[in-house]
Protein backbone atom coordinates (compact mmCIF):
# COMPACT_ATOMS: atom_id res chain seq x y z
CA UNK A 1 0.00 0.00 0.00
CA UNK A 2 1.19 3.52 -0.82
CA UNK A 3 0.54 5.76 2.19
CA UNK A 4 0.83 9.54 1.76
CA UNK A 5 1.54 11.90 4.65
CA UNK A 6 0.36 15.52 4.33
CA UNK A 7 0.94 18.23 6.96
CA UNK A 8 -0.39 21.79 6.89
CA UNK A 9 1.44 24.94 8.00
CA UNK A 10 0.41 25.24 11.64
CA UNK A 11 1.79 21.79 12.53
CA UNK A 12 4.57 21.47 9.93
CA UNK A 13 7.29 21.41 12.59
CA UNK A 14 6.00 17.97 13.66
CA UNK A 15 6.33 16.42 10.19
CA UNK A 16 9.54 14.53 10.92
CA UNK A 17 8.16 13.03 14.14
CA UNK A 18 4.93 11.98 12.46
CA UNK A 19 6.67 10.57 9.39
CA UNK A 20 9.22 8.59 11.41
CA UNK A 21 6.50 7.13 13.63
CA UNK A 22 4.37 6.19 10.63
CA UNK A 23 7.30 4.50 8.87
CA UNK A 24 8.25 2.62 12.03
CA UNK A 25 4.80 1.07 12.13
CA UNK A 26 3.84 0.48 8.50
CA UNK A 27 7.09 -0.33 6.71
CA UNK A 28 7.44 -3.71 8.50
CA UNK A 29 3.90 -4.42 7.23
CA UNK A 30 5.14 -3.98 3.65
CA UNK A 31 3.66 -0.51 3.06
CA UNK A 32 5.54 2.47 1.61
CA UNK A 33 5.30 6.00 3.01
CA UNK A 34 5.46 9.05 0.74
CA UNK A 35 6.00 12.26 2.68
CA UNK A 36 4.40 15.14 0.75
CA UNK A 37 5.25 17.73 3.42
CA UNK A 38 5.14 20.32 4.67
CA UNK A 39 8.56 19.25 5.86
CA UNK A 40 9.16 22.05 8.38
CA UNK A 41 7.75 25.33 9.58
CA UNK A 42 10.17 27.05 7.17
CA UNK A 43 9.08 25.03 4.13
CA UNK A 44 8.49 27.55 1.28
CA UNK A 45 5.67 25.38 -0.14
CA UNK A 46 2.99 26.33 2.38
CA UNK A 47 -0.13 24.17 2.74
CA UNK A 48 -3.38 25.16 4.40
CA UNK A 49 -5.78 22.50 5.65
CA UNK A 50 -7.96 23.21 2.61
CA UNK A 51 -5.00 22.44 0.36
CA UNK A 52 -4.45 19.23 2.35
CA UNK A 53 -7.88 18.18 1.11
CA UNK A 54 -7.10 19.12 -2.49
CA UNK A 55 -3.81 17.21 -2.41
CA UNK A 56 -5.43 14.19 -0.74
CA UNK A 57 -8.09 14.09 -3.46
CA UNK A 58 -5.52 14.29 -6.26
CA UNK A 59 -3.43 11.49 -4.76
CA UNK A 60 -6.30 9.13 -3.99
CA UNK A 61 -8.32 9.64 -7.17
CA UNK A 62 -5.25 9.24 -9.37
CA UNK A 63 -4.03 6.11 -7.61
CA UNK A 64 -0.78 7.84 -6.66
CA UNK A 65 -1.67 6.95 -3.06
CA UNK A 66 -3.88 4.26 -1.57
CA UNK A 67 -4.23 5.94 1.82
CA UNK A 68 -3.69 9.45 3.17
CA UNK A 69 -2.64 10.48 6.67
CA UNK A 70 -3.30 14.18 7.22
CA UNK A 71 -4.37 16.54 9.96
CA UNK A 72 -4.26 20.05 11.38
CA UNK A 73 -4.51 21.64 14.83
CA UNK A 74 -7.78 19.91 15.78
CA UNK A 75 -8.01 17.51 12.84
CA UNK A 76 -11.49 18.81 12.01
CA UNK A 77 -10.51 21.24 9.26
CA UNK A 78 -8.41 18.77 7.28
CA UNK A 79 -11.14 16.16 7.63
CA UNK A 80 -13.84 18.52 6.34
CA UNK A 81 -11.67 19.69 3.46
CA UNK A 82 -10.80 16.12 2.46
CA UNK A 83 -14.42 14.98 2.53
CA UNK A 84 -15.37 17.88 0.24
CA UNK A 85 -13.95 15.90 -2.68
CA UNK A 86 -14.99 12.76 -4.55
CA UNK A 87 -13.10 9.56 -3.89
CA UNK A 88 -12.08 10.55 -0.37
CA UNK A 89 -13.57 9.09 2.80
CA UNK A 90 -11.72 10.69 5.70
CA UNK A 91 -12.30 10.07 9.39
CA UNK A 92 -11.33 12.16 12.39
CA UNK A 93 -9.09 9.98 14.57
CA UNK A 94 -8.04 11.01 18.07
CA UNK A 95 -7.05 7.71 19.69
CA UNK A 96 -6.31 4.09 18.76
CA UNK A 97 -9.90 2.92 19.23
CA UNK A 98 -11.04 5.60 16.76
CA UNK A 99 -8.48 4.28 14.27
CA UNK A 100 -9.54 0.66 14.66
CA UNK A 101 -13.28 1.34 14.45
CA UNK A 102 -12.95 3.73 11.51
CA UNK A 103 -10.98 1.09 9.60
CA UNK A 104 -13.32 -1.76 10.47
CA UNK A 105 -16.68 0.05 10.36
CA UNK A 106 -16.24 2.85 7.82
CA UNK A 107 -13.41 1.39 5.70
CA UNK A 108 -12.20 4.82 4.55
CA UNK A 109 -9.05 5.80 2.71
CA UNK A 110 -7.86 8.77 4.78
CA UNK A 111 -7.66 9.95 8.37
CA UNK A 112 -7.19 13.39 9.88
CA UNK A 113 -5.37 13.73 13.19
CA UNK A 114 -5.27 16.56 15.77
CA UNK A 115 -1.62 17.56 15.83
CA UNK A 116 -2.06 20.41 18.34
CA UNK A 117 -5.07 19.69 20.55
CA UNK A 118 -4.10 17.05 23.10
CA UNK A 119 -0.72 16.54 21.43
CA UNK A 120 1.41 16.54 24.55
CA UNK A 121 3.46 14.12 26.63
CA UNK A 122 3.43 10.67 25.01
CA UNK A 123 2.07 12.02 21.73
CA UNK A 124 4.41 9.86 19.67
CA UNK A 125 3.15 6.77 21.52
CA UNK A 126 -0.45 7.69 20.74
CA UNK A 127 0.51 8.10 17.08
CA UNK A 128 2.24 4.73 17.09
CA UNK A 129 -0.76 2.96 18.59
CA UNK A 130 -3.14 4.77 16.18
CA UNK A 131 -1.17 3.65 13.14
CA UNK A 132 -0.92 0.09 14.49
CA UNK A 133 -4.70 -0.17 14.95
CA UNK A 134 -5.49 1.64 11.69
CA UNK A 135 -3.60 -0.88 9.56
CA UNK A 136 -4.29 -3.97 11.67
CA UNK A 137 -5.64 -6.73 9.45
CA UNK A 138 -8.14 -6.37 6.63
CA UNK A 139 -10.36 -3.26 6.87
CA UNK A 140 -14.13 -3.26 6.62
CA UNK A 141 -14.63 -6.40 8.71
CA UNK A 142 -17.06 -4.72 11.10
CA UNK A 143 -17.13 -3.98 14.81
CA UNK A 144 -18.58 -5.51 16.84
CA UNK A 145 -18.75 -8.72 14.83
CA UNK A 146 -22.53 -9.01 15.10
CA UNK A 147 -22.80 -5.70 13.20
CA UNK A 148 -20.76 -6.78 10.17
CA UNK A 149 -23.61 -7.16 7.69
CA UNK A 150 -25.43 -3.85 8.38
CA UNK A 151 -22.13 -1.94 8.58
CA UNK A 152 -20.92 -3.28 5.24
CA UNK A 153 -24.33 -2.52 3.74
CA UNK A 154 -24.20 1.05 5.05
CA UNK A 155 -20.69 1.54 3.64
CA UNK A 156 -21.95 0.56 0.17
CA UNK A 157 -24.88 2.95 0.56
CA UNK A 158 -22.53 5.78 1.53
CA UNK A 159 -20.26 5.05 -1.44
CA UNK A 160 -23.30 5.24 -3.72
CA UNK A 161 -24.43 8.52 -2.21
CA UNK A 162 -20.98 10.05 -2.71
CA UNK A 163 -21.00 9.01 -6.37
CA UNK A 164 -24.21 10.98 -6.86
CA UNK A 165 -23.34 14.02 -4.75
CA UNK A 166 -19.79 14.56 -6.05
CA UNK A 167 -18.61 15.66 -9.46
CA UNK A 168 -15.61 14.54 -11.46
CA UNK A 169 -12.35 15.61 -9.79
CA UNK A 170 -10.78 17.09 -12.95
CA UNK A 171 -13.81 19.36 -13.43
CA UNK A 172 -13.50 20.52 -9.82
CA UNK A 173 -9.77 21.20 -10.11
CA UNK A 174 -10.29 23.24 -13.28
CA UNK A 175 -12.95 25.39 -11.60
CA UNK A 176 -11.15 26.04 -8.33
CA UNK A 177 -8.89 29.04 -7.87
CA UNK A 178 -5.75 28.15 -9.83
CA UNK A 179 -3.34 29.57 -7.25
CA UNK A 180 -5.06 27.55 -4.51
CA UNK A 181 -4.62 24.30 -6.44
CA UNK A 182 -1.10 25.11 -7.63
CA UNK A 183 -0.12 25.77 -4.02
CA UNK A 184 -1.41 22.33 -3.04
CA UNK A 185 0.92 20.64 -5.55
CA UNK A 186 3.95 22.88 -5.08
CA UNK A 187 5.76 20.67 -2.59
CA UNK A 188 9.41 19.79 -3.12
CA UNK A 189 8.73 16.07 -3.62
CA UNK A 190 5.28 16.26 -5.25
CA UNK A 191 6.26 15.84 -8.88
CA UNK A 192 8.78 13.09 -8.11
CA UNK A 193 6.29 11.02 -6.12
CA UNK A 194 3.09 11.82 -8.00
CA UNK A 195 4.14 11.16 -11.57
CA UNK A 196 5.95 7.96 -10.61
CA UNK A 197 2.80 6.53 -9.03
CA UNK A 198 -0.16 8.17 -10.83
CA UNK A 199 -2.46 5.69 -12.59
CA UNK A 200 -4.95 8.15 -14.12
CA UNK A 201 -3.87 9.84 -17.35
CA UNK A 202 -6.60 12.48 -17.25
CA UNK A 203 -5.69 13.63 -13.74
CA UNK A 204 -1.99 13.54 -14.66
CA UNK A 205 -2.66 15.75 -17.68
CA UNK A 206 -4.68 18.16 -15.54
CA UNK A 207 -1.87 18.37 -12.98
CA UNK A 208 0.77 18.94 -15.70
CA UNK A 209 -1.30 21.81 -17.11
CA UNK A 210 -1.59 23.36 -13.65
CA UNK A 211 2.15 23.06 -13.09
CA UNK A 212 3.05 24.53 -16.49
Amino acid sequence: MKIALINENSQAAKNELICNTLKQVVEPMGHTVYNYGMYSAEDPAVLTYVQNGILAAILLNSGAADYVITGCGTGAGAMLASNSFPGVLCGLVVDPSDAYMFAQINDGNAISLPFAKGFGWGAELNLQYIFEKLFLGEPGQGYPKDRVIPEQRNKKILDGVKEVTHRKLVDILNELDKDLVKGAIAGEKFQEYFFANCKDEEIAACVKALLA
